[in-house]
């Protein structure tokens, strides 16, 4: 992403922050960071995570209900909030509204057509067409880098963990009992990107 957008010394936006995991490496360079998450148990950590950040906030609201001022934001990051392309205008368009001329969005999902957990991933939900997501963006002027990545956990627990979190749950113990010892899975990604 850094090479597409580089935060540093800019005001970035992290949608569907989540517990705030990615909002310290943000905070490192960034001039401010806002993190917006919609469900207050997980705005609470991310709150509590980033407590010591002078330039950090979080915010408890919905990505299709952004406080933000217009044209306040240079670089928004959004990793698996806007899951499935189709079904996410209203927080696409709340996003537009917040970016500065010359800002950039970035919106990571899954790959579902290629990659072990791709296939994983289908199984679990077979009523999302990547040809139709693939045409959303597109079709919105969005860029999109194809990363293969890999999820390795340090236990085989850690690993049922995420599965089960991931996928629904007779999808989730097929796949465990398919692969009664990985402790990881290769998986690939989806980074669109796009400059307003």
């Amino acid at each position: 992403m850094r090479s597409i957008a580089d935060w540093s010394d800019k005001d970035v936006l992290d949608v569907g922050c989540g517990t705030g995991f990615h909002l310290p490496r943000f905070a490192a360079s960034a001039r401010s960071v806002v993190g917006v998450e919609p469900h207050p148990p997980l705005a609470a950590i991310a709150t509590r995570r980033t407590r010591r950040l002078f330039n950090t906030t979080v915010l408890n609201e919905g990505a299709a209900d952004l406080s933000l001022a217009d044209a306040s934001i240079d670089v928004a990051h959004a990793r698996w909030a806007y899951f499935f392309g189709p079904g996410s205008e209203p927080g696409l368009a709340a996003l537009e509204r917040v970016l500065r001329p010359g800002g950039t969005a970035f919106v990571i999902d899954n790959d579902p057509t290629t990659s072990t957990f791709g296939g994983w991933f289908r199984r679990g939900f077979p009523d999302v067409d990547p040809v139709v997501v693939e045409a959303f963006w597109i079709e919105r002027g969005w860029s999109r880098e194809r990363l293969g990545i890999r999820w390795d956990f340090d236990s085989r627990e850690d690993f049922e963990s995420v599965v089960r979190i991931e996928l629904p749950t007779a999808v989730a113990e097929e796949v465990l009992a398919e692969h009664p010892d990985a402790t990881g899975v290769d998986y690939a990604v989806n980074l669109w990107w796009k400059r307003f």
